[in-house]
């Protein structure tokens, strides 16, 4: 926001517009003293407003199109902004407290003061808006006052120019309904004009009638008007409250219509006449020439000056903390008629000396640069707006929202967003909307595949291409074309990147690839099926060795092995796995290998035996890991020396079973018992193991230099593969197998 300094010597033109009359003034802040240039008043014709509420809008336009041309004329330039003030017969007031830190001390500048004060407002209408859940009414804030400053938790009066890293502000926001503030806008409109700042009547006032040096009295302004009474509350030098009753001086001149039987406006100048005429001639509507008291006048108007006088003291009470103020300040035309001060300083329990008019008297900080200007009560209203416009930007604009005329708090930074965010626009409607998502499952784990995304709101701004943040400026048209839903998500089965490495196995000898399989909801399905919402996938590893016959489409013969063990042809095959059949003897069509019983118990307890020894062997892992917790210094031989008894452990679990074998070894053939070298790849490179005549997958260790310590074991587990699978201990080995033994962080 501009600050006062920038906007010294700048022409202002202020309109008060009443309910009985609408007043106009053109000036210049220059040197701490206002420069009045022009001013002009014109009475509506006909009762246009009611209780400080527009009730008809051209009419009312038609009178400000009025003062403003004869403005126009003793200037000899024309007026295209003004500043206006809003009254009301429902006024809402919100005081807040906010806070603003920086990142370090930095010296405050008057953008800073004003964003602080920004944030206030908003603040105030967000809680204004949560306590009045209760009401259609649609409000605005029409107006606020900084009542203290606080820097680094201290009060001071002024922030700028200050070094701080905490500012806050305690605020008093104002909130009128929107008819209200519409009407205004609107008739301002009809005549041609912009309105530059908005304020509230009593904001007005008080700039003019109780200076700064006033304010740390505790004391209320009664702005009486024609149609409402507008009241403020200082003490502590601040403004702590604002209110307004529908009751001011229509409210007399509507007796004297009944009584006298006039019209209107004879009523008012009878009202008028009586502070400076003891008799008082008027026509009647018949046409008959009439004659009044002064003193009747009164004496039929002492009964509602009572009750204009209880309200406002009443109000002055609550506004005040239950309590009457110190003293009291009368401005407009309403509060002019005689009696008025004499009985409020009566209701409120003052001496009569402390409840005055101000006029003439305020104004010694205002220059007249015009002949016979009116100094009077009457012209502290629109001098104020005018004042207020140089220390307080307070505004609405309007645009044009797809065809809907919206209004906007202008904050000086106003966006599409915000025109979007009053006229409820949907979110959703802004921003591109991806697709419905596809939610499956795979192998019992929940994936989601994504829609596609769709197409961003199109908007557009007086015609021009636009985006969200893009700025906005009174009378602009904005146009946003929705966005669009992107396509639902949709994926073939085939796509899964589970299914796209096959399976590698070795079938007599040669290395062929199986294409992965899926089941879907219990059934087989192919690459080209369409998942579905809420399918349960499983894939399948593996196939039996009959699948992978007719996957090749060849006769499954007799003798069948899988990893060089004897198998039947639903054994299932993994990756890896060798397997092999005797090619020449075909086994007939549904039947299994014709395996001897014996050999067939021989190798389920083999393959009971083997678990039985991998189960031991991870223990003995677990206590090698944990004892490599406890003691990381000591040294790899007593590492070693655990997994030798590890190893041992596993080799008396299958001692029986060495047993059974080396029995049945010794009624084969006896070439088979002596010692023979045997080679394997290990991590890559070959070595060849000699001296017995057959090997398990621990004989490894005793060919390679692996560290099995203590100091390497902490914290990592050790992996052991055997042609691409896990590896069992006491397996046997056979010429040419591929083992990988490394260490694998255990986190």
């Amino acid at each position: 926001m501009e600050g006062v300094k920038e906007k010294q010597g700048q022409l202002v033109f202020g309109l008060d517009i009443g309910t009985r009359s609408i007043v106009g003034t053109v000036g210049y802040l220059n040197g701490g003293k206002f420069h009045v240039l022009a001013q002009r008043s014109r009475e509506h014709e006909t009762r246009a407003m009611l209780d400080g509420q527009i009730h008809d809008i051209g009419k009312v336009g038609e009178t400000i199109s009025r003062v403003k041309e004869q403005l126009e004329e003793d200037l000899g330039r024309e007026l295209t902004e003004v500043c206006i003030a809003a009254a009301g017969r429902v006024l809402r007031t919100v005081t807040t407290y906010v806070e603003h830190s920086f990142e370090s001390d930095r010296e405050i500048t008057q953008e800073d003061v004003y964003s602080l004060c920004t944030m206030g407002v908003e603040k105030a209408y967000e809680e204004f808006q949560n306590s009045n859940t209760d009401t259609d009414m649609k409000f605005y804030c029409v107006g606020y006052t900084a009542m203290r400053y606080y820097m680094n938790g201290y009060q001071m009066g002024n922030l700028e120019g200050h070094k701080a890293k905490t500012i806050a502000v305690d605020l008093i926001a104002t909130f009128l309904p929107d008819d209200v503030v519409d009407g205004l806008y609107k008739a301002v409109e009809l005549a041609g004009l912009h309105v530059a700042n908005l304020t509230l009547e009593p904001i007005a006032a008080i700039q003019v009638a109780i200076p700064e040096k006033f304010r740390m009295l505790n004391m209320a302004l009664v702005d009486v008007g024609a149609g409402t009474s507008d009241i403020s509350i200082t003490k502590e030098g601040t403004i702590t409250a604002y209110g307004m009753i529908p009751v001011a001086g229509d409210s007399l001149t509507d007796i004297l219509v009944q009584h006298c039987l006039v019209e209107f406006e004879m009523a008012e100048q009878i009202k008028r006449k009586c502070r400076t005429q003891e008799t008082i001639e008027y026509e009647d509507i018949m046409g008959l020439p009439q004659t009044i008291k002064a003193d009747e006048v009164l004496e039929l108007l002492d009964s509602e000056i009572e009750r204009m006088t209880q309200l406002v003291s009443d109000t002055i009470k609550e506004l005040n903390g239950d309590k009457p103020v110190s003293a009291v300040f009368v401005v407009g035309g309403g509060g002019m008629v005689p009696g008025y001060t004499e009985k409020l300083a009566e209701k409120l329990g003052i001496v009569k000396e402390r409840v005055a008019i101000r006029g003439q008297e305020v104004m010694q900080s205002i220059v007249f640069e015009l002949e016979n200007a009116r100094k009077d009560a009457m012209m502290v209203t629109p001098i104020g707006i005018c004042l207020s416009y140089y220390v307080q930007s307070n505004n609405f604009i309007f645009v044009e929202f797809n065809g809907e005329r919206v209004k906007l708090y202008d904050n000086g930074k106003l966006s599409v967003t915000d025109a979007a965010m009053q006229m409820q626009f949907p979110n959703d409607q802004l921003f591109p909307r991806k697709g419905e998502a596809l939610l499956f499952t795979i192998n019992g784990k929940t994936r989601m595949v994504r829609g596609e995304q769709g197409e961003a709101a199109v908007i557009r701004v007086n015609g021009n291409e636009a985006d969200m943040y893009t700025r906005v400026h009174n009378g602009d048209r904005i146009v946003v074309t929705p966005s669009t839903e992107g396509e639902p998500a949709v994926l073939e089965i085939g796509k899964l990147p589970e299914l796209g490495d096959a399976l590698r196995v070795y079938v007599n000898g040669r290395q062929i690839s199986l294409p992965k399989t899926a089941e879907v909801n219990g059934h087989r399905e192919n690459e080209f099926y369409r998942i579905r919402p809420n399918d349960d996938i499983r894939i399948q590893n593996s196939y039996t060795v009959k699948e992978i016959a007719e996957f090749l489409d060849v006769p499954l013969g007799e003798d069948i092995k899988v990893n060089d063990t004897a198998a039947r042809p639903d054994t299932r095959v993994y990756e890896h796995f060798t397997v092999s059949w005797n090619m020449e003897k075909a086994l007939a069509q549904g039947t299994y290998a014709d395996l001897p019983d014996a050999d067939m118990e021989e190798n389920a307890h083999r393959e009971e035996s083997a678990h039985g020894e991998v189960s031991v062997m991870q223990n003995a892992e677990t206590v090698a890991g944990e004892a490599g917790k406890k003691q990381e210094t000591e040294n790899a031989r007593e590492g070693v020396s655990l997994i030798q008894k590890a190893e041992t452990v596993a080799g008396e679990a299958g001692k029986d079973q060495e047993t059974q074998t080396a029995a049945a070894d010794r009624t084969d053939d006896v070439t088979t018992q002596l010692p023979h070298p045997l080679t394997v790849i290990v991590n890559h490179s070959p070595i060849t193991m000699r001296g017995k005549a057959q090997y398990v997958f621990v004989d490894v260790f005793d060919y390679i230099d692996f560290d099995l310590g203590t100091s390497a074991s902490a914290g990592r587990s050790i992996v052991t593969n055997l042609n691409g699978r896990p590896a069992q201990y006491m397996e046997p080995l056979s010429e040419g197998d591929v083992i990988e033994i490394y260490w694998k962080n255990m986190r």
